[in-house]
């Protein structure tokens, strides 16, 4: 079992930038590949960038790629996305995940943070 919990989002205008961090519990975290989620009010929950357990192998959206940067730190639990060049179309709830494996699909994931609000005025 996975606790997940999320923190760092806020209210940013275009062009700035923000770091995610994703906390979780347990002992077995180096086991888990993770992953960011995000979702806008009325629509998909999208992939956002995905990260192996040892943290060599990622994986990010078309969208974010050059802008986003997806890492670990095994030794504390904890996952972070950095986010630079921030765009209004980025606005939505982040959900990070763990999973067996690094995939972009949801259903790679078995366990889910909460969320945390990220708003980007133009």
């Amino acid at each position: 079992q996975v606790q997940l919990v999320e923190s760092g989002g806020g209210l940013v205008q275009a062009g700035d930038s923000l770091r995610l961090s994703c906390a979780a519990s347990g002992r077995t975290f180096t086991s888990y590949a993770m992953g960011w989620f995000r979702q806008a009010p009325g629509k998909e929950r999208d992939f956002v960038a995905s990260i192996n357990g040892d943290g060599i192998g990622t994986r990010y959206a078309d969208s974010v790629k050059g802008r986003f940067t997806i890492s670990r730190d095994n030794a504390k639990n904890t996952m972070y996305l950095q986010m630079n060049s921030l765009k209004p179309e980025d606005t939505g709830v982040y959900l990070c995940a763990a999973g067996l494996t690094y995939w972009s699909t949801r259903w790679s994931y078995n366990y889910w943070g909460q969320g945390t609000q990220v708003t980007v005025s133009s």
